[in-house]
């Protein structure tokens, strides 16, 4: 991500017109550059770890609850879209109250989010607190990144992405293990409490240093249409994701009307943001081909990617055996080689083309998802280990050169649309895949058991000796029989998820084929701003 595009002025865009430029500042200096970028890198790191943190704790918070660990995981999807409908607001929102200020009010209302979290009562009441959470995220990456941005010399911005992205990258490593550590061993609200104690030593650091460098609120007109149909498109888009699976899809009438209402307010978002003088997502962005082709990638392959990232831990901790605690260790490994070799990738991605790093980036996805195909019931530890920690190398390649793409022959003054809309459909992708994977996984499982249980009958002599076996070892004929079905269910959802392992292989190889249809970035111009 090179600092050309982010930072040095380029042909103005020819619609929307171009606001007024921000005032520029110098790059801050010694101490005060090392305390901004740990201020700005802390709020991004525990941004980051909320979206991870709570994957293990999924069965543990259900349990406590006593819904299911399937109503359980929209502890993760309320987060995810609600944080979708927010970044596309940043863009006005930094107008309207200013860059720090926003930034700094967007910290504490979180730490405090996260605070009303831990103290939920039930899940109705902690789900509409992680809404609140991921509203007031929504506009901490970008701005960090903005920030950051603004904080170095331009010949260092791509060396100070590089640094943003491995922040970014720590946190998916230290969420699972930290989460599956504070489940265990005290109790899930407090990975939502460490985030107070964080959260306001960064926003009290950002305010200190950065509160001079605002260059100040200013009015701006809201586009309330928009962001009405915009919240109405995303949030029925997502319940009728959600709920499909529970009310059996389009069998139920409640499916249909959620569906219908997504397709109308998206249609109608669509004619109103390309007819409106200050849309609140600039839609014309998606003319410019890298733009469209990276931000496709990006996201489906970033829907994937957590998809994968939400089974994995379900799978082990309920079909393995697994404590939240393990699970974590296996899963946490996943960003110790992406920080080896981000800061590699963020030097070279203005020389190398981005397409042919995407291109390793994909292989690797594929490869890791391939390997993890081949999983059955008897995987130990180190077998579920190896591929989380290969995967690593794929996440270095992945964010850094794909943004490059994207980002790339924008000017200044159209990055901020260009961040918020690319995060808002990467955003949206991650949160629908999610959806789309625990969904996949029960339909497969179901059909899966069906198949076993077909060869489980009197006339079976394999079935009738392992029934003997264990009323040998004391069982009653009941206790068998549970025994039994608890080994087919195990059995049906190892081979369901490794069905989705290899489907998502088959998809990430697929990618390929689309970065290649972009254009290569121009000189060093490949990178700009872009959110994890």
């Amino acid at each position: 991500m090179s600092s050309t595009t982010a930072t040095h002025p380029g042909t103005p865009a020819q619609t929307p017109p171009a606001p007024a430029q921000p005032a520029t500042f110098a790059p801050l200096q010694g101490s005060e550059l090392v305390l901004g970028t740990l201020a700005l890198s802390l709020a991004t790191f525990m941004n980051v770890l909320d979206s991870s943190i709570a994957n293990v704790s999924i069965p543990a918070i259900a349990g406590d609850m006593g819904v299911s660990p399937g109503q359980g995981t929209w502890v993760i999807t309320s987060f995810a879209v609600a944080n979708a409908i927010s970044v596309p607001l940043t863009g006005w929102l930094t107008q309207r109250f200013g860059q720090v200020r926003l930034f700094t009010m967007s910290i504490l209302l979180f730490v405090l989010a996260s605070w009303l979290c831990g103290l939920a009562p039930n899940i109705g009441m902690l789900i509409a607190f992680r809404v609140l959470q991921g509203l007031v995220a929504g506009p901490m990456i970008p701005l960090s990144q903005t920030l950051l941005l603004a904080s170095y010399p331009r010949a260092k911005a791509g060396s100070a992405m590089a640094m943003w992205a491995m922040t970014v990258l720590v946190a998916p490593v230290a969420g699972p293990l930290l989460g599956g550590w504070i489940t265990d061993n005290i109790a899930w609200p407090w990975i939502f409490y460490i985030n107070i104690p964080v959260g306001l030593f960064a926003a009290m650091l950002t305010w200190s240093i950065y509160r001079k460098r605002d260059p100040g609120p200013r009015r701006v007109p809201l586009d309330v249409v928009g962001l009405l149909l915009l919240v109405l498109f995303v949030g029925t888009l997502q319940i009728m994701i959600d709920k499909g699976k529970e009310l059996d899809w389009f069998e139920s009438s409640e499916i249909i009307a959620l569906t219908v209402a997504a397709t109308v307010s998206f249609l109608f978002f669509l004619a109103w943001e390309l007819t409106d003088r200050h849309p609140i997502v600039d839609l014309r962005l998606f003319a410019r081909r890298n733009f469209v082709t990276g931000t496709l990638a990006l996201s489906v392959a970033y829907g994937l990617f957590f998809g994968n990232v939400v089974l994995l831990p379900l799978w082990l901790q309920q079909y393995m055996g697994y404590t939240a605690t393990w699970a974590g260790l296996a899963t946490a490994p996943v960003g110790l080689l992406a920080i080896v070799f981000s800061p590699w990738v963020g030097k070279n991605v203005g020389r190398i083309d981005p397409r042919k790093l995407a291109t390793v980036a994909f292989l690797g996805f594929g490869g890791v998802l391939w390997m993890r195909s081949h999983f059955n019931a008897q995987a130990d530890f180190m077998s579920i280990l190896i591929p989380t920690l290969l995967q690593g190398a794929a996440m270095a390649f992945f964010f850094i050169p794909l943004q490059a793409i994207l980002f790339s022959g924008l000017p200044p003054e159209r990055m901020p649309s260009a961040s918020g809309l690319s995060n808002f459909v990467r955003i949206t992708a991650g949160a629908v895949g999610t959806s789309m994977f625990t969904t996949l996984w029960e339909s497969r499982a179901a059909m899966h058991h069906a198949q076993l249980v077909e060869a489980i009958h009197a006339g079976s002599p394999t079935a009738q000796a392992t029934l003997a076996q264990l009323t040998a070892g004391g069982l009653t004929q009941g206790q068998a029989l549970a025994t039994l079905d608890r080994l087919v269910n195990q059995q049906a959802f190892t081979l369901a998820v490794t069905d989705l392992f290899y489907a998502s292989a088959l998809c990430f190889f697929a990618l390929i084929a689309l970065i290649w249809a972009a254009q290569r970035p121009q000189g060093a111009s490949g990178g700009g701003g872009g959110a994890h």
